[in-house]
């Protein structure tokens, strides 16, 4: 190895897991070097995302989270995370590029890396006050976590949401954290109410996702609404044609998509994916589940990721279960994992290298002057035709 071009150590490094990158640190000084630079860091995060691997899946039950290996879902391990569990509750807010975003009950919020097990704690935030009305009572607060790719920066939203008792109204407090800055700011209050307090906000296309309706009504819709992390401000996503049945809606990431997932009175289950970002006709639906496929219920389905040949997708059944969907012949097969806790709330995260702070790529030449290239026409692309981004 050592009579080596440096660029093709590089380049068989950065397809390894992290695990064993980690390891080969201990090789040499100009490895260690090599490894910890920020270059090889963002190059094995694409190499990652291009080749779809390292990726595994973490699962939250009350204070513990565990982590599973993807490829083999063969055993799943207890992770050590950096919090305190005051009242033994801790969760997940989001994942993006190998950092997960955890909370406790206390509002104490970190940035962990699962696989390097670095974290940085995020500057405290306290509670926000209920409006001045003696009707008003707090309902829920959710959170979202993405990465802001224009800016080079991970942002946390805080939403509080409040409802007014006497006259059925709503209210919330909105706030947004930027890593760069290490703060807190105040965003403008959403004029629209929460439909599932316990879902956080579904990172992709540049924005986080949240279910919510605009009235408090019992024939209100509802609807998909973005919060886009490059100009901070929200918007609809245009809705597939799903006829005039009532069903009630749900969001959730698969395979870099939006996923909208429509339980029908319990009686059906339908999963669309968002294939092409921001358009009404870049819906597909991609199955249904029913009776037949003998589920005891359909309270909670939740799409988590494809198979590697994308023939199969990953269910989380009422939280307790998983199973493989399979797309060609339209059945399901349950999965044992060992060590797997009995309450389960599966994400799926990539195994990186990425630090839990701001890392700044340095660039010369002609690798520059692509990376600005690159840069100014996917700003330019997003300008011309709308929300069409998928990270």
């Amino acid at each position: 190895m050592a009579d080596l071009p440096h660029e093709i150590v590089a380049d068989i490094l950065c397809r390894l897991p992290v695990k064993i990158l980690l390891r080969f640190r201990c090789i040499s000084k100009s490895w260690r070097s090599l490894i910890d630079s920020p270059q090889f860091i963002f190059v094995h995060l694409r190499k990652s995302y291009e080749t779809n691997t390292n990726l595994k899946l973490i699962f939250r039950q009350k204070s513990e989270l565990y982590e599973v290996d993807f490829n083999t879902l063969d055993k799943a391990a207890e992770l050590n995370h950096p919090l305190m569990c005051y009242g033994n509750r801790i969760k997940v807010l989001g994942s993006s590029n190998g950092l997960l975003c955890i909370c406790n009950v206390a509002e104490d919020i970190a940035l962990w890396n699962p696989s390097t097990r670095k974290h940085k704690v995020v500057t405290y935030l306290p509670v926000d006050r209920r409006p001045d009305s003696e009707t008003s009572i707090f309902v829920a607060r959710v959170y979202g976590f993405g990465y802001d790719s224009y800016s080079d920066d991970y942002k946390v939203l805080r939403i509080s949401y409040f409802i007014d008792l006497h006259d059925r109204t709503f209210h919330s407090q909105l706030k947004l954290y930027n890593l760069r800055r290490n703060a807190w700011k105040n965003i403008e209050s959403m004029p629209y109410a929460l439909c599932c307090a316990r879902t956080m906000g579904v990172f992709t296309g540049g924005a986080l996702h949240w279910v919510v309706t605009r009235k408090l009504e019992p024939n209100e819709p509802d609807l998909i609404l973005a919060f886009d992390l490059r100009f901070e401000n929200f918007r609809e996503v245009p809705l597939p044609d799903t006829g005039n049945e009532r069903f009630e809606m749900n969001v959730a990431l698969l395979g870099g998509c939006l996923c909208m997932i429509a339980n029908y009175q319990k009686i059906r289950v339908d999963v669309w994916v968002m294939k092409e970002y921001g358009f009404k006709h870049g819906w597909l639906k991609l199955f249904t589940l029913t009776q037949t496929h003998d589920l005891r219920s359909f309270e909670s389905v939740k799409p988590i990721t494809y198979s590697s040949d994308e023939n199969k997708i990953l269910l989380e059944l009422e939280q307790r279960k998983l199973c493989w969907y399979d797309l060609r012949n339209k059945g399901l097969s349950y999965i044992r994992i060992s060590g797997m806790p009995l309450l389960i709330d599966g994400i799926s995260c990539q195994g990186t290298l990425v630090p839990p702070a701001i890392i700044e790529r340095k660039f010369h030449g002609k690798q520059k002057k692509l990376c600005h290239e690159k840069a100014k026409k996917k700003r330019d692309d997003f300008l011309s035709q709308g929300f069409k981004l998928i990270l």
